[in-house]
């Protein structure tokens, strides 16, 4: 059936709100970590006062997989993020959407820079000191709030930091924390209402804001024990949803996508908690035109759950 445009422009009623409390425990695998290769700078720097700072370009949406903090250790999965950044243009900012933060209504994190939060435990203490003093985006927080309608309230939550949905993959992708990063809760999840918030954020990516959803393609993290220790390749219904979800982005059909509860195979081990898959439709709502098929920039699996991420113009 071919894609309906209409149930990408309607705002579907709110879901119940449930709070993330999903945390993601410790595979027994723990090599040695290593870093990140830097991104190079594509516009002047602010060391470089004399330089002249080039007008902001518009960015693509992201919907990637964010990954636990032994993501920075995996021998493939960081150089993919980081030679990913590397194409894009620099951003002015960064609005990042995580799986891991859920408010009703919605709310924006601290614009100055307070702790990170460490919302995983059960890892080696080292992950625990990892920082990413990125620069508040105050100036961004406004616009935001300037782009929602009355009936969508925006709190503030000034002491609330960086989640692991959001510094992890950042702490890859521009290891310098030198751009400026705010982050969104979700305030539901609902995909018509996701969907609907990514329209109204789209006009940053003229400003050069880089619009994040941080996710995981498929999350069944109870049933990948197994894959924990050490087996090979990804279980049938995490292999099945990803190619259904790849094959509904890339024609375009959002009503199949809307409904992923219901149509996707290997639910529900794919997603026995759907905030992980929910950043998607963030992403997608901020694309110029969400039927058409996006840009896969990761694929595979990473102890069986799909790493699948893509770029929206």
């Amino acid at each position: 059936m071919a894609p309906r445009r209409a149930a990408a422009e309607r705002m579907a009623p709110r879901g119940e709100v449930r709070h993330n409390a999903l945390a993601m425990t410790a595979p027994p695998h723990d090599p040695t970590m290593t870093a990140a290769p830097r991104n190079p700078t594509m516009t002047a720097s602010r060391s470089d006062p004399g330089r002249q700072a080039l007008p902001p370009v518009r960015l693509p949406a992201l919907y990637l997989g964010h990954g636990a903090p032994t993501l920075l250790d995996d021998e493939v999965w960081p150089g993919q993020l980081s030679r990913w950044a590397a194409r894009l243009p620099r951003p002015s900012s960064i609005l990042i959407v995580s799986a891991h933060w859920q408010t009703a209504p919605m709310a924006i994190g601290a614009t100055t820079r307070v702790p990170l939060v460490y919302d995983f435990y059960g890892f080696p203490e080292r992950y625990y000191r990892l920082t990413y003093d990125s620069p508040g985006a105050p100036e961004l927080a406004l616009k935001v709030k300037g782009l929602m309608p009355a009936n969508e309230p925006v709190l503030d939550r000034p002491a609330r930091g960086l989640d692991h949905g959001a510094w992890v993959p950042l702490l890859t992708m521009y290891p310098n924390a030198d751009i400026p990063v705010l982050q969104l809760s979700m305030p539901d999840l609902d995909p018509g209402h996701l969907f609907a918030l990514g329209r109204r954020l789209a006009p940053l990516r003229d400003e050069g804001v880089l619009i994040v959803g941080s996710g995981f393609m498929t999350h069944g993290l109870p049933y990948v024990h197994d894959y924990f220790l050490g087996r090979p390749g990804a279980p049938d219904w995490s292999i099945e949803f990803d190619q259904w979800a790849a094959e509904a982005l890339q024609r375009g059909d959002l009503d199949a996508l809307f409904a992923f509860r219901e149509k996707a195979p290997g639910m529900p081990y794919a997603h026995p908690t759907v905030e992980h898959f929910a950043p998607l439709f963030v992403t997608l709502g901020a694309a110029s035109n969400a039927d058409e098929a996006p840009d896969f920039r990761i694929d595979g699996y990473w102890y069986g759950l799909a790493k699948r991420s893509f770029e929206v113009r």
